[in-house]
């Protein structure tokens, strides 16, 4: 049971999502706690389609308010005399059942958190759901049809309610029809949230080491100058805001800007310090009250915080648009940069997190020019003019990287660019493939062996040169950056682990986590600081065990099993797999994982381990089709050899004898028996030869 699915993995989505409510329905019975299934199933739906992150595990108070105010009403229709759904209550059943069965993800808030912000939101919903503004287009229209009648579930009759509503004949509230629209066009709406990458995690020192790093910017020691400077009493401006060139000439040498002030008339062409005062207004340091500049009160425990100021200076960096790259007078225009900043700037920070290897700028100038002709309608004008459009793009975005890599948030090496951003082989590529590219993607990759435009190629062919013939510049984040830029990947509901950041979770979530969201060599050091955090290793290794033993959900015990052997030393995830061969609870997951590791072959095998391994592969069969009429049509399809395969299972000593209990039924309708026992499979005869690994 995954709790993550990419946006194009439907069929998958659907399945678990559909074994996860019939598996909540039946615990919820047995609580006697309210659920609905259908709420249920949206609410999944919710977090898999119109979230950043998609972890259909964690819940904090913004999911469950738009769950609960936006999504439900926009998405679910209800009909006039239809009973209507508790769905406050079938959420707090469904964070009851995902803290019940260790699905919860360990970073999201508590249980009882959760449940409070639901608390604090359901007195809302029923006016969120009784507000038409809120609906989507399509629950509109029905709705509109149903109070006038129309028979919505019938095809037939909501056709011609369409086609009477085409020809104007239909009347509906046109005020609520356009403030619908409205949303819709503006992107104000939850349906298409667009999925972002997931990011490998990081490793990040404490924040007292951050802290000294943030001490020694020189761009923290002028802002914190500027404050000071402006103190509490404030100093004179003129009426367009900006230091008169008195103040301006003592600020330059007070802060050491470099600013050259000889035959300088006004402080506006003073471009660093310009810089530095517009900053500190963005960072909410200083402000211009009544022809005056103030420090502001409030900031004085962030100027004395260097890491919570080097943050806030950080984020300032996205509001400084004007002060950075605008046009200086109307001699000048902007770059296509100007337009796309912060979206820009966003896309090259994240590009860069968590990056293995530092970017060579020949890469990243390629990437940020193809977002621009993504962006704009380049005409048709010459090459010549478009290359000074982009030429001009360029050297604003070397100013944006020259303020982060004076902040720190960047550093800047010269090298060999490292082979993973050299060209792209797609010489076999399927020619259907090249050709649903866009020409500048095929260029970007530098297309080697690819059927392209001569002229196409040659520029591919010159960016490889740019890469290989010498050093080239390369960027990366700095640790304050990285920190930075994880913080506002958080704020924006993205997935951002953090190397360290389970070390207090319980062993189940620790594993869950670590299968779904971690690359191998971080799991490792992750789970080596979770067992260092517990004092004792064979108690935290049994509480790691424990937890897959515990795990009702087949396919997630196996997946947990598998994360915790590949992420121990060496020789000890094979010595623990051959251990619990011996545990009558983790036999068949034990004996799974060493099957798939070429550690033990069916000739070395008993009969009853043989048994295990075939029941153990249709429960998770079961559980992959998504249980119910998947797993009924999954049995169906594998013709008669499914009968002897089920009846062995059954016969079999696997410990989860409510799963077999499941797939005697799914198995009793899918194949047609009314019976409650199948034929045997006759015994196969061991082996003879030696046991072990194959050679």
């Amino acid at each position: 049971m995954r709790m993550r699915f990419e946006p194009e993995a439907e069929e998958e989505f659907e399945a678990a999502c559909g074994l996860l409510v019939d598996r909540l329905a039946r615990w919820a019975g047995g609580q006697a706690l309210p659920v609905d299934g259908f709420t249920a199933e949206r609410a999944l739906d919710y977090r898999h389609r119109a979230t950043a992150d998609g972890r259909l595990g964690l819940w904090e108070s913004r999911h469950v308010e738009e769950l609960l105010l936006s999504w439900l009403p926009e998405q679910v229709t209800e009909l006039p005399g239809e009973e209507h759904a508790d769905a406050p209550g079938t959420l707090r059943t469904l964070l009851r059942y995902l803290h019940a069965t260790q699905l919860a993800d360990p970073r999201g808030p508590a249980l009882e958190d959760s449940l409070a912000a639901v608390d604090a939101t359901a007195g809302q919903y029923p006016a969120a759901m009784a507000d038409h503004t809120r609906w989507g287009i399509a629950k509109f229209w029905a709705m509109t049809a149903a109070e006038q009648g129309v028979d919505v579930l019938d095809g037939a009759a909501l056709q011609r309610f369409a086609e009477r509503a085409q020809r104007g004949e239909v009347v509906y509230d046109q005020q609520v029809l356009d403030v619908i629209m409205e949303r819709r066009l503006t992107g104000n709406t939850l349906h298409g949230v667009a999925r972002a990458e997931p990011q490998l995690p990081v490793v990040l020192p404490p924040d007292g080491e951050l802290r000294r790093r943030a001490e020694a910017s020189a761009v923290l020691a002028q802002l914190r100058g500027l404050a000071e400077w402006a103190g509490q009493d404030g100093r004179p401006v003129t009426a367009t805001g900006r230091l008169r060139m008195a103040e301006a000439r003592e600020l330059v040498d007070v802060l050491g800007t470099g600013d050259r002030i000889e035959g300088v008339h006004s402080s506006a062409d003073l471009p660093r310090l310009g810089l530095l005062v517009e900053w500190a207004k963005k960072a909410r340091l200083v402000r211009v009250v009544k022809g005056r500049l103030y420090a502001v009160a409030k900031a004085r425990p962030v100027l004395a915080d260097p890491l919570q100021l080097w943050l806030r200076a950080f984020d300032a960096c996205f509001e400084l648009r004007q002060a950075l790259i605008g046009p200086r007078s109307g001699w000048h225009v902007e770059s296509m940069l100007f337009d796309v900043y912060e979206h820009i700037l966003d896309d090259v920070l994240n590009t860069h997190y968590s990056l293995p290897y530092p970017m060579p700028w020949p890469r990243l100038r390629d990437s940020v020019q193809l977002a621009y002709r993504a962006r704009f309608q380049l005409d048709g004008g010459s090459d010549l003019r478009h290359r000074m459009w982009f030429e001009h793009a360029d050297r604003d975005l070397r100013t944006v990287l020259d303020l982060l890599d004076d902040l720190g948030a960047i550093e800047r090496d010269r090298g060999m660019a490292d082979p993973v951003f050299l060209d792209i082989d797609l010489s076999d590529a399927d020619p259907e493939l090249l050709a649903d590219m866009p020409p500048e993607l095929v260029e970007l990759l530098g297309v080697a062996g690819a059927a392209t435009d001569p002229a196409a190629r040659e520029r591919a062919d010159a960016r490889r040169e740019e890469l290989t013939a010498g050093p080239v510049e390369l960027i990366r984040l700095t640790e304050l950056g990285t920190k930075a830029v994880r913080q506002r990947l958080l704020a924006a509901g993205r997935d951002a682990p953090l190397v360290g950041e389970l070390a207090q979770a319980p062993a189940a979530g620790l594993l869950g986590v670590l299968a779904e969201n971690y690359d191998p060599d971080a799991a490792r050091t992750e789970l080596a600081g979770w067992i260092t955090a517990r004092g004792e290793r064979e108690g935290a290794l049994r509480q790691l065990t424990d937890a897959v033993r515990t795990m009702t959900f087949r396919t997630r015990a196996q997946a947990m099993l598998d994360v915790l052997l590949a992420a121990l030393p060496d020789g000890e995830g094979e010595r623990l797999l051959r251990t619990l061969r011996r545990d009558t609870q983790l036999a068949p997951l034990a004996l799974n994982a060493l099957a798939h590791r070429e550690l033990l072959f069916p000739e070395d095998m008993t009969d009853a381990e043989s048994l295990l391994v075939l029941a153990e592969s249709l429960l998770q069969l079961v559980e992959l089709a998504g249980g119910g009429d998947g797993a009924e049509e999954t049995l169906r399809a594998q013709g008669p050899q499914a009968r002897d395969a089920v009846a062995a299972a059954l016969d079999s000593a696997h410990p989860d004898r409510a799963g077999l209990d499941e797939l005697r039924q799914l198995a009793a309708r899918a194949l047609g028996t009314h019976g409650a026992r199948f034929g045997r499979v006759p015994k196969t005869r061991r082996s003879s030869g030696k046991s072990g690994r194959r050679r």
